[in-house]
């Protein structure tokens, strides 16, 4: 990878929420779906994780241009798009696979992630509960959970859940998107 192509890794509930707005993003390569965190199962399944007894979180893999969008923009877009103030869960999705995180891949992303807080707490009731660990390993998730929100636009979650998040998204960022 070039100098100006980097990795975020970020769980913010329920990855298919999160590969779909960071897929639409100017300067986004691609995003992938997976697991990481966890301290108990190598390459663990979605059963496994939703068990809560892996310890992985989903999580997407994102991977960008930082010449066209900064590790910053992400960490902003990110903290806008889900409640980074709740513990362990995000609407209806409960557990802690759901948690807000940020695994930096260096002492740089760590940094970035310190002061985007920082900066953005003021914005919110609650404390931000967002942990931030560092990159170990990432577990690409199965096949039908990648593309979710673009394979299956009419799923029920996708209506209820998916679709509101991604349009108040769209207005939010409207000149970042592709």
């Amino acid at each position: 990878m070039g100098e100006n192509i980097q990795i975020a890794t970020l769980g913010s509930g329920c990855f298919w929420c999160t590969q779909a707005v960071f897929q639409e993003l100017k300067g986004v390569i691609t995003v992938v779906s997976g697991y990481a965190g966890g301290n108990t199962t190598e390459k663990p399944t979605y059963k496994e994780v939703c068990s809560g007894l892996t310890g992985h979180a989903e999580v997407v893999q994102i991977t960008f241009d930082a010449t066209i969008i900064s590790y910053q923009d992400i960490l902003t877009i990110f903290f806008t798009t889900h409640d980074p103030t709740s513990l362990n869960r995000q609407g209806a999705d409960v557990g802690t696979q759901y948690r807000s995180i940020i695994f930096y891949h260096d002492n740089n992303q760590k940094e970035i992630a310190k002061k985007v807080i920082e900066k953005l707490q003021p914005y919110f009731k609650t404390p931000i509960v967002t942990s931030i660990e560092v990159y170990t390993t990432f577990y690409e998730a199965e096949p039908y959970h990648q593309n979710y929100f673009k394979n299956n636009p009419n799923e029920q979650y996708c209506n209820f859940v998916i679709n509101p998040k991604i349009s108040k998204f769209r207005k939010m960022y409207a000149e970042k998107l592709k």
